[in-house]
C-alpha cells in the first residue's frame, strides 16, 4: 500500500510543503511569505493559522484533495532534545515549542508541529516531526568539554544525514543499526558525525561550536585570541554572534558563501580563494579523521552530502584526504522533505515505531 504523505518545512519568510506517495514525489512548491504580513504577527508561532491556510490553497491548486492524505509532517523544530526517529505530534511537543526558554529563542521551524496538527486534527490522520536538529544520542564521553562549566551539546543537521545514512545502509547491505558511518553535512553550516551502530553519537555543532570553518560559520578558532576579540570592546555580544555564525567562514575571507564561485575565481589564477577553499576542504577532512577515531577505525562508509556536494572540488580535494578510511559515497543537496515524508512512511509501514514526545 502506498501512503500519501504532506510534508512541510518552514523557513523565516517561506514555507516549503511537498506531497508524496511513498517515495513518488506529487508536487512540492515554496511559498513565500510577505515580510510586511509576517511582522504583523506578535510572534512567530501566531503565524500557523496564516501558513495553514496557504498550504491548504496550494493543496488545492494541485489538484491533490486534503482528504486523500493519511498523515501531515512537519519540520520538528526547537524541541527538548531527543533520540533520532519520528514522533507523534502532542500537547507536550506544542508547549514546548512555545517556549522561548529552553533553547533561548523560538525557530520559524518550531511552525511544523502546529501547521501538520492542525491540519492532521481536522482530518482525524496522524500528524509527526522527524529528527529534529535537537536530537541528542551522545556517549556521556562526548560530553565532556575541559571547562566543567560548559557541557558539550548536540546540535546537527540530522533530518539530511539520518535519511542518507539509511540510504547508505540499504546500498551496504545492511541495517542502519548495524553501520558505523561518518555523516558529513555541508550547507552554510557544516555537521560532522560519526554514527555508531545507527546512533549519531558525537558532533562539531555547526551552529556555534567547533569543527572546521563553512561557507557562514568561523568554525574552531583559536582560544586566546577569540577572548581577545571579545574583551576588545569593539563588537557587542550579538555583533560577535552575527561575525562567527552568518559572516564568517568563506565570506569573512572572499566575500561570498557560494562554492562554485570561489572554484571559477581558482581556475581564473586567485591563489588566495585556492588557499581559502582548500583550508575548508583540509579543516572538513581532519573533523572526518577525528570521527573515525571514536569509531576505532571500523568505519563501513563515509558519504558527504548538502548543497557542497554538488562541489566536485570539495569531494575531490575531501576524498582525496580521506578515503584511506572507507569509501566516500556522494549524496547532493539537501533531501529535507522526501527524509521528512519517509519518517512518517516508516511509521505507518510499520517499519519504525512511531515515538513518544515528553
Amino acid at each position: 500500500m502506498n501512503y500519501r504523505i504532506l510534508a512541510i518545512n518552514p523557513g523565516s519568510t517561506s514555507t516549503k510543503i511537498a506531497v508524496y506517495d511513498d517515495h513518488k514525489l506529487i508536487f512540492s512548491e515554496t511559498l513565500q511569505h510577505d515580510a510586511g504580513k509576517i511582522t504583523q504577527f506578535e510572534g512567530i508561532i501566531e503565524q500557523y493559522e496564516f501558513r495553514k491556510e496557504l498550504v491548504l490553497q496550494a493543496m488545492n491548486k494541485h489538484n491533490v484533495p486534503v482528504d486523500t492524505l493519511e498523515a501531515v509532517v512537519g519540520r520538528g523544530g526547537l524541541v527538548r532534545s531527543v533520540e533520532s526517529g519520528t514522533y507523534k505530534v502532542n500537547e507536550s511537543m506544542l508547549k514546548d515549542l512555545k517556549n522561548p526558554q529552553i533553547w533561548g529563542r523560538i525557530h520559524a521551524s518550531n511552525l511544523g508541529a502546529f501547521i501538520a496538527s492542525s491540519i492532521a486534527d481536522e482530518l482525524g490522520i496522524p500528524s509527526f516531526i522527524v529528527d529534529p536538529v535537537t536530537v541528542d544520542e551522545f556517549e556521556d564521553i562526548a560530553r565532556i568539554s575541559g571547562c566543567p562549566e560548559i557541557e558539550r551539546k548536540s546540535m546537527l543537521h540530522t533530518l539530511n544525514m539520518r535519511y542518507c545514512g539509511l540510504s547508505i545502509a540499504e546500498k551496504l547491505g545492511k541495517k542502519y543499526e548495524e553501520t558505523n558511518m561518518i555523516a558529513v553535512h555541508m550547507g552554510g553550516g557544516i555537521s560532522i558525525a560519526p554514527i555508531k551502530k545507527g546512533r549519531l553519537v558525537d558532533v562539531n555543532n555547526a551552529m556555534l561550536g567547533m569543527g572546521p570553518f563553512s561557507p557562514q560559520r568561523a568554525g574552531a578558532l583559536p582560544i586566546g585570541d577569540l577572548l581577545g576579540i571579545a574583551f576588545s570592546g569593539k563588537y557587542t555580544h550579538k555583533e560577535m554572534i552575527k561575525m562567527l555564525t552568518k559572516t564568517g567562514g568563506l565570506i569573512a575571507y572572499l566575500g561570498t558563501d557560494d562554492g562554485q564561485e570561489v572554484v571559477q575565481r581558482i581556475k581564473a589564477g586567485d591563489n588566495k580563494a585556492e588557499l581559502i577553499f582548500k583550508a575548508m576542504c583540509y579543516q572538513i577532512s581532519k573533523e572526518i579523521g577525528a570521527c573515525a577515531t571514536v569509531l576505532e577505525g571500523k568505519v563501513d562508509a563515509i558519504f558527504l552530502t548538502g548543497g557542497l556536494a554538488h562541489n566536485q572540488y570539495v569531494i575531490d580535494e575531501i576524498t582525496r584526504r580521506v578515503s584511506f578510511i572507507s569509501d566516500v559515497h556522494i549524496i547532493p543537496g539537501e533531501k529535507e522533505m522526501e527524509a521528512l515524508s519517509q519518517g512518517a512512511v516508516r511509521v505507518l509501514k510499520g517499519i519504525e515505531k512511531a515515538k513518544v514526545y515528553g
